[in-house]
């Protein structure tokens, strides 16, 4: 996450004094738009193969706001839930930590129980407090708080549910109601981060609880057996418990992995970290996605041009999941597994996967460019589907459908999906249709950076996101409906 001009990180090496809107420039891919095959429920509609969506009209044109944080549609209203350094931590009256990211809703009785991420990398100006019993590494200011709110999103509260750990991007929600957050980096213990030294290895992935209390010695237990690598996101089979986990990494490109619990696993709240503590990293398989074509490989995900394009998977096992001298991306060759560039957001719905890749550019090595791409993996029938496009973006200054850089994603309980714009220039929640089209949920009107953590409560009511810097999570109401395809 965090790509646009203003946060990149380490495991984004775009190469240098070549930036993403220069790729683009220099790009030969012409057009704006998204493509989308229909699908599943969410994602449902017959637009034509390859052609570019018309705008819909969504709920309606974006008004501008007068505090210039957040332009909605008509008749919506937003409150701002959390904000960096201004509002306070109720377990210790420290600021609200730095750089909100992934989020999930759980409902708990008459609230709501936000577990939101802090993708802190070492140099932001507010920390993830350290609290006894949720620290993993002293020297770390990642982790997660958790904020509760009330019916109407009035905030009622919020604290540290994990602590110590680093640059903690996205993650997924368990069928058993926790958050997996993952860090998105692969930094080693002896390594400076400021000030400080990290004394443990990074790059793991975490459950938190949303009630608070069950957190203290069970949060800050890495799941070793997620692997140690650049974790973006995860979705995880309610049938299996199979976890599926993006990597949003470059040189060479990130992965998809499978991790396949053992025989003897039994679904349900801080099991995964009493399997991490019994059987360590070697717990269950751990394997990265191959896909094929009428028995050709693919090399990379950006070959697929047409939604509607379908490759059957296959897996192939992790030789070294903590990476302890090669990355586990560079532990295969080209021939053997299937990249994409800039593996982003996944959100488990309609019997599979729905997982994200950001953009692709040739001068990053893709064989096609694009500005995003959304795919939906079947487990049942081994195959993955191009269900969404957004060819590449020209103009992102200029305000419009020019949309670009889909990063989280969630399922609207309303039909479609939303994705936060993690592009260039200006930046949106984005809706796509029950019928493919294309419209702005919302605009960020602070400044140029990222939206993050979409995710609707339990009733429906309320739509959770964020903007990453300088760090607001707002509670987003109003008219909510199926949104119109009208142009």
């Amino acid at each position: 996450m965090a790509t646009s001009d203003a946060s990149h990180h380490a495991t984004d090496p775009t190469p240098p004094g070549l930036d993403r809107r220069t790729m683009l420039r220099n790009s030969g891919v012409v057009g704006l738009g998204i493509a989308l095959f229909g699908s599943i429920d969410a994602i449902a509609g017959r637009p034509a193969f390859g052609a570019p969506t018309r705008a819909a009209a969504g709920y309606g044109p974006l008004v501008a706001d007068p505090r210039t944080l957040l332009s909605l549609p008509e008749g919506f209203s937003y409150t701002v839930v959390a904000e960096a350094g201004v509002t306070r931590l109720t377990d210790g009256g420290e600021p609200t930590p730095s750089d909100t990211d992934g989020t999930a809703a759980f409902s708990t009785g008459d609230r709501t129980v936000l577990v939101n991420n802090h993708e802190i990398g070492g140099d932001e100006p507010f920390g993830v407090p350290h609290r006894p019993g949720l620290t993993y590494d002293d020297a770390a200011l990642g982790g997660t708080t958790n904020i509760e709110v009330g019916p109407t999103g009035d905030r009622l509260g919020e604290y540290v549910s994990v602590a110590g750990t680093h640059n903690n991007c996205a993650g997924g929600v368990t069928p058993w109601g926790t958050w997996l957050t993952c860090e998105e980096t692969e930094d080693r213990a002896g390594k400076a981060i400021g000030a400080a030294v990290l004394t443990k290895d990074h790059g793991f992935v975490f459950e938190v609880s949303p009630v608070g209390p069950e957190n203290p010695g069970n949060s800050p237990v890495p799941l070793t057996f997620l692997g140690r690598f650049a974790h973006e996101a995860v979705a995880v089979d309610p049938r299996t418990s199979a976890v599926y986990l993006t990597e949003d990494a470059n040189d060479p490109h990130g992965l998809l992995y499978r991790w396949t619990p053992p025989k003897e696993f039994t679904a349900g709240k801080w099991n995964l970290k009493r399997l991490a503590e019994t059987s360590g990293p070697t717990a269950g398989a751990l394997q990265a996605m191959r896909c094929s074509r009428g028995g050709t490989h693919v090399r990379d995900l950006s070959e697929a041009t047409s939604p509607g394009t379908q490759y059957k998977v296959d897996w192939v096992e992790v030789p070294d999941r903590l990476a302890a001298t090669t990355s586990t991306r560079k532990q295969f060759t080209d021939d053997r597994v299937t990249r994409s560039r800039k593996f982003e957001g996944a959100w488990w719905a309609d019997g599979g996967a729905y997982i994200v890749a950001s953009y692709a550019r040739a001068a990053d090595g893709s064989v096609h460019e694009h500005d995003g791409q959304i795919w939906f993996y079947e487990p049942g029938k081994e195959r993955i589907t191009l269900k969404t496009i957004f060819t590449v973006n020209r103009t992102p200054d200029e305000d419009g459908t020019n949309f670009d850089g889909p990063d989280n994603i969630t399922v609207s309980p309303y039909g479609g999906v939303i994705v936060s714009e993690d592009g260039e220039g200006v930046q949106h929640l984005v809706g796509v249709t029950d019928q493919g089209k294309s419209y702005a949920l919302a605009r960020n009107d602070l400044n140029g950076n990222e939206f993050a953590g979409p995710t609707f409560s339990a009733d429906g009511r309320l739509l959770f996101a964020g903007i990453q810097t300088p760090g607001h999570v707002f509670a987003i109401t109003g008219p909510w409906r199926r949104p119109s395809n009208g142009g």
